[in-house]
């Protein structure tokens, strides 16, 4: 039989702090073409690339105001387990599979991550490493990879007990499933998915399965696949694996830099992937043919992967992802036809090869071995008996719900059923109302009462929403006279301009300042001017919208970046002077400071901040700033000294002479910077 049962996991770790309450408004003046692909591509790998891979993380708010304050910490687990596999999911972190156990081997096959420390890799900002991540609907890591997701206990018979986590997906529209199952005596976790989309229109879908193992120098990566897709040389490259411009691949730690290959798995071939130490042992995953794409994700053994993987765990802790997707890249999402429903089952377990075949120099005999082991231990037939009853069990209703995620699942079910449409889901996904709570409310009065409550202008404005529909209820209630206040025209123009409507946009905020003046508002139009790069006419508007709003930090931020934007670094460090101790300390307060002692030739001023602990805890993936910084402080001395000029030479000199420390460094590629 297998258990599921709820139990406190503890660990360090900190805390994701309040959302950022101004909206992430996209830049579609700058969304450029598709990516670039070489020729010899086949069509049928590239055809989609660029697909749908646009969008943004509205309507949710950024989580970016977490820092690196490690405390205990007691996060909800939930625990599949039978006498083989014990599988730990973290409910409250996007149902991440933190844990998968192998009792008789005594092996964790996971990378497990002893800290719980985001830092800025996914589109809401927050991200954090280790398990197998879940992404869904979105090109970039899932907006729900710090929130927390419904689960439920379902009775799959015969003493199997079925974890379902399951949530609505708001940028898409779509629901979605994963029900993980450990039948009695199986060595496998099966994880049956499921997306529906219930609109009459065509949605662009993403999903890609993120695994984290342990990266050590003898572990291989082995896949059924003898090309891949790399980037390289400004596009996507087909090279041939394992070898690829004189390097094994297929090793992680043979790449200096931060990579991603894409392996080309012959369609039709039973898709698969594993990472194998010198014994031959490690983690397999494998699915059914609706997940066809695989990947390794590496962050490279130069300085700034090594910095990146500490800066994500602990020192000593690095670790390398392979990841499968329902697209043969990340660079393209999957048309999804009206009304469809997909489903795949991913199985995880033990693979135990033969480790002479496994490391050899045979490329083929090497995935031979595998695959051989793979078949003996999960034949396909089986795999593909266990997707048909996956199908029937993730329409079961559930037993018990034991944890519940956001309310917006619930609001749209109301709206749905007020509009005359068919319910999102069935009882296999109960979001009752029970999640309601503030972020829902002034929606649910529009919904129920047809007014959009007004508020305080100084007062957060809440969460958003972009939905066509909702667009459309507001607007009705703003003509008829019953929502016709600021808030609501700033609501609006935020659908607006997500919507691509961007006159009608700059009307709404503009319609909502004449109302009641915002800080909201004049920042939205700040955005706005950027985006059409009118930075002077930019900085104009952040200034008046921080002196509104002045103890909002995130708006204190853009507000500062708009100082440098038009050359006035000067009137930036007189500014970020009189800020309280406490703000003056924050990691990106510092950057915005040493930037502009920088431009200002302030050198001194610049150093000491660079040699003080400088910690930017939501540092982005790919940022150099801190290595800008550096080397742009050793140019202005090394020039001014000489009395040379900063050309391509002294630059070349400075990355030389002056290697950056290794906190400042989180450069992805050894050639950046």
């Amino acid at each position: 039989m297998s258990e599921l049962r709820v139990e406190a996991y503890e660990m360090p770790g900190v805390q994701l702090g309040p959302e950022n309450p101004l909206p992430n408004l996209r830049n579609r003046l700058k969304h450029g073409p598709p990516p670039k692909f070489s020729d010899d591509i086949p069509e049928e790998d590239r055809k989609n690339i660029g697909y749908g891979c646009d969008a943004g993380p509205l309507p949710h708010r950024l989580q970016d105001s977490y820092n690196r304050r490690r405390r205990v910490r007691s996060f909800k687990a939930l625990v599949l387990e039978n006498d083989i596999l014990r599988a730990t999911f973290l409910i409250e972190l996007g149902g991440r599979l933190w844990s998968l156990y192998h009792k008789p081997a005594r092996r964790e096959l996971l990378y497990l991550n002893p800290v719980f420390q985001p830092a800025n890799l996914a589109v809401r900002d927050a991200w954090f490493s280790g398990g197998v991540e879940w992404n869904v609907g979105i090109y970039g890591h899932t907006p729900y990879t710090c929130s927390p997701l419904f689960a439920a206990r379902v009775d799959g018979g015969n003493g199997n007990q079925i974890l379902r986590i399951y949530e609505w997906d708001r940028v898409r529209g779509t629901p979605y499933q994963m029900d993980f199952s450990l039948p009695e005596g199986s060595p496998w976790l099966f994880a049956h998915m499921r997306i529906v989309n219930p609109s009459d229109v065509e949605v662009p879908m993403w999903w890609w399965s993120n695994i984290a193992v342990a990266e050590r120098p003898d572990v291989r990566v082995i896949v059924p696949a003898d090309h891949a897709l790399l980037h390289g040389q400004g596009m996507l490259l087909r090279g041939e694996i394992p070898v690829h411009e004189g390097v094994d691949k297929t090793y992680p730690t043979n790449m200096s830099s931060a990579a991603s290959i894409f392996f080309e798995i012959p369609r039709g071939h039973r898709p698969w992937v594993t990472a194998l130490d010198k014994e031959g042992r490690g983690l397999v995953q494998t699915s059914t043919r609706r997940q066809p794409g695989r990947k390794l994700f590496a962050w490279g053994t130069g300085p700034g992967g090594r910095r990146w993987a500490e800066f994500l765990s602990v020192p000593n802790w690095p670790y390398i992802e392979i990841q499968a997707g329902i697209a043969r890249t990340q660079e393209q999402c999957a048309p999804m036809p009206a009304g469809a429903e997909w489903t795949w089952t991913e199985a995880y377990g033990l693979m135990e090869a033969d480790a002479s075949l496994a490391h050899g120099s045979d490329w083929s005999a090497a995935r031979r071995a595998v695959e051989g082991r793979l078949e003996a231990a999960l034949p396909q037939a089986q795999h593909e008996s266990a997707l048909r009853q996956g199908d029937k069990a993730a329409l079961l209703p559930p037993a018990e719900i034991l944890h519940r995620g956001s309310g917006w699942g619930s609001l749209e079910m109301r709206r749905r059923a007020r509009a005359g449409q068919p319910p999102f889901c069935g009882g296999e996904t109960p979001f009752d109302d029970v999640t309601l709570g503030n972020d829902q409310s002034p929606w649910l009065q529009l919904l129920e009462k047809g007014e959009f409550p007004s508020g305080r202008p100084e007062d957060s404005p809440g969460a958003w929403m972009i939905q066509p529909e909702w667009r459309s209820l507001l607007e009705e209630s703003v003509r008829a006279g019953r929502s016709d206040h600021w808030l609501a025209w700033l609501h609006l123009g935020v659908m607006y301009y997500e919507s691509g409507q961007a006159e009608k946009a700059r009307d709404a905020w503009k319609k909502s300042i004449a109302l009641t003046p915002s800080a909201w508002a004049w920042r939205n139009l700040a955005v706005m001017a950027r985006h059409e790069e009118k930075l002077a006419e930019a900085a104009d508007l952040w200034r008046t919208a921080y002196r509104m709003l002045p103890q909002c930090i995130p708006l204190l931020l853009e507000s500062s970046a708009s100082f440098l934007d038009v050359g006035r670094p000067r009137e930036l460090l007189a500014l970020l002077a009189e800020l309280a101790p406490s703000a003056r300390e924050l990691g990106r307060v510092k950057i915005l400071t040493a930037k502009a002692a920088l431009e200002a030739g302030e050198l001194d001023a610049v150093e000491r901040i660079l040699r003080s602990d400088i910690e930017v805890s939501n540092m982005r993936e790919g940022e150099v700033v801190l290595t800008d910084l550096w080397f742009g402080l050793h140019e202005k001395r090394i020039a001014a000294a000489e009395n040379i000029p900063i050309n391509d030479a002294l630059k070349a000199r400075v990355r030389r002479e002056f290697p950056p420390p290794e906190n400042l460094d989180f450069r992805m590629s050894v050639a950046s910077g």
